[in-house]
């Protein structure tokens, strides 16, 4: 079976004609529908772009380590909510390579890369800082909404190759968000990633919130969807 139909998605089709596309990854134990329901609930309308479709993806169930191996909606295993620990590397992979297989067939329906941007809250931005910075280095940009990456995240030595081969400025650009008062991603956790690509030679534009526990707030959605726009004009 391939990937696109193991993988459910919710499409929203733009109002005008389609010259763009951006994915959006749910956090772990959601779906496609709660967090497109989510993003409705938190701006009062639809999020959506006149030119750009949205494609929202349902993570399939599979055995969750840090949940006592119980079946759970994710994009990838963890041997234990830190950043201090190795990445479960082979489910992080695995489901790179299904949702590259999304991104593909957006491609051969004429959108290319730099016309696809790709993102998420909690794990889906971590799975999106995975797809753009190892497997879609050509996408219009990456964000990552109360996210973080593993201290020696594969993602890291990616950025590394590209800085030895002189090709860091040609990584996507970053878009980043954090609340100060998450209780589950520490705001650390966020800062540091963001910090760490910042030095490598990055763009990345980062913003933070006092009073944002681990969810989505107006104010960032709204920064979020300009960001969106710049990267992704209509044409």
């Amino acid at each position: 079976m391939s990937a696109a139909k193991r993988i459910a998605t919710i499409v929203v089709e733009p109002q005008k004609r389609h010259t763009a596309t951006l994915f959006f990854f749910h956090g772990s134990g959601d779906t496609a529908n709660g967090i497109k329901d989510w993003l409705h609930s938190v701006l009062g309308k639809e999020f959506s772009f006149p030119h750009i479709k949205l494609v929202f993806t349902s993570a399939p169930p599979r055995p969750y380590t840090i949940y006592g191996g119980q079946l759970s909606t994710i994009w990838y295993d963890r041997f234990k909510f830190s950043p201090d620990v190795p990445e479960h590397i082979e489910s992080l992979d695995y489901m790179c390579q299904q949702i590259s297989s999304l991104i593909e067939e957006e491609v051969s329906n004429g959108t290319p890369q730099n016309r696809i941007a790709i993102g998420g809250i909690s794990m889906g931005g971590g799975l999106a800082l995975h797809l753009g910075y190892r497997f879609h280095q050509d996408v219009a940009g990456v964000f990552a909404l109360s996210s973080f990456l593993n201290k020696d995240s594969s993602v890291y030595q990616s950025i590394q190759d590209a800085n030895t081969a002189g090709s860091v400025s040609s990584l996507p650009p970053l878009f980043a968000c954090h609340g100060k008062a998450d209780p589950l991603v520490i705001y650390d956790w966020g800062k540091k990633y963001v910090d760490n690509f910042t030095a490598a030679g990055i763009s990345t534009e980062f913003h933070s919130f006092p009073n944002l526990a681990h969810e989505m707030m107006e104010d960032e959605l709204n920064l979020l969807q300009d960001w969106v726009m710049k990267r992704l004009p209509d044409k």
